[in-house]
């Protein structure tokens, strides 16, 4: 550690935002974004009224760091596919700006640091769920799951889905029914969202013999399990006002939001055009984030 700084000071100013942006990227932070937004909706609705800031703050850095992680941990073992595929070779390690021992000490430090935080600072309970999120993401999806079965998306989803059982635990260390019930939605939102993308990348999928479902089972077939898991999606957005868990406010924006993404979807198992895969799997990006932040509008107006 002493070497590294001694080197590390010995760079330029351009030399270490160049490091420092390397190590930033290795960490995919649209994605940890993405989870931590969940996470903290979780927080939010587990709880009447917003709780101290600083404690959602540490709680949420804890969560980001071994997110963080699990995403360094994924680009290490990944680097050598990453690298031949457009999508991913300009990530850190496939351009040499990091070496794959570095990332992998880098990310056992932050790993280490971020479930130390939720231990001491937050509850045992939302680090356990945490790290199995991380070893579920990093571990078994990345090294087994990718390239033993065209359903790896959906089995691995499940680490994915996880940001709003951590936020929610993190207030309440219990295993909230609500809270599983966010899960459950982002658990059936994965597949349509990550099968639109490999149907765009299936020719990249398919040269590095990884077996999305658009390799093994060919365009339309997925076409149509993207339509049904939508079909699937639509219905599960609903369950938070059948269980009285939201209100009125949710309801509509569910019911808006996702016939617009089943008419996206319905849309692309009729179209020729892969561009129109990439409109999906952007649409759903918009789909998952307004479904949350529905129910955090709805939570709040019904509590005023």
């Amino acid at each position: 550690m002493l070497i590294a700084c001694v080197i590390y000071n010995q760079l330029s100013c351009l030399e270490k935002m160049t490091l420092l942006n390397s190590y930033y990227q290795l960490c995919k932070p649209n994605v940890v974004y993405m989870m931590l937004i969940c996470a903290f909706v979780g927080m939010l609705l587990a709880e009447e009224s917003v709780g101290s800031f600083g404690y959602l703050f540490v709680a949420l850095t804890g969560i980001a760091l071994c997110s963080a992680s699990a995403a360094a941990i994924n680009q290490v073992i990944d680097r050598n596919t990453d690298a031949s595929m457009t999508r991913t070779d300009q990530r850190p390690l496939p351009k040499g700006e990091l070496s794959a021992t570095h990332a992998s000490v880098f990310a056992f430090v932050i790993g280490a640091t971020g479930a130390l935080i939720l231990y001491l600072y937050v509850n045992t309970l939302t680090m356990i769920l945490t790290i199995a999120s991380l070893i579920g993401y990093a571990f078994i999806y990345t090294i087994y799951l990718k390239r033993a079965t065209p359903q790896n998306i959906v089995i691995g989803g499940l680490a994915g889905a996880a940001p709003p059982l951590l936020g929610w635990s993190s207030i309440t260390n219990t295993i909230d029914p609500y809270a599983l019930l966010l899960v459950l939605i982002i658990f059936v939102w994965t597949p349509p969202h990550f099968w639109a993308l490999a149907i765009y990348r299936k020719d990249e999928y398919a040269k590095e013999s990884i077996p999305m479902l658009p390799v093994t089972h060919g365009v339309i077939f997925t076409k149509l399990q993207i339509v049904l898991y939508t079909i699937i999606l639509f219905i599960v957005s609903l369950l938070p006002y059948v269980v009285l868990m939201s209100g009125l406010i949710y309801l509509y924006s569910a019911l808006i939001l996702s016939s617009m993404f089943l008419y996206s979807t319905v849309k692309l198992y009729y179209s020729s055009d892969d561009e129109d895969a990439m409109k999906t799997f952007q649409f759903s990006i918009y789909y998952i984030f307004l479904i949350f932040l529905a129910l955090l509008v709805d939570h709040f107006i019904i509590l005023s």
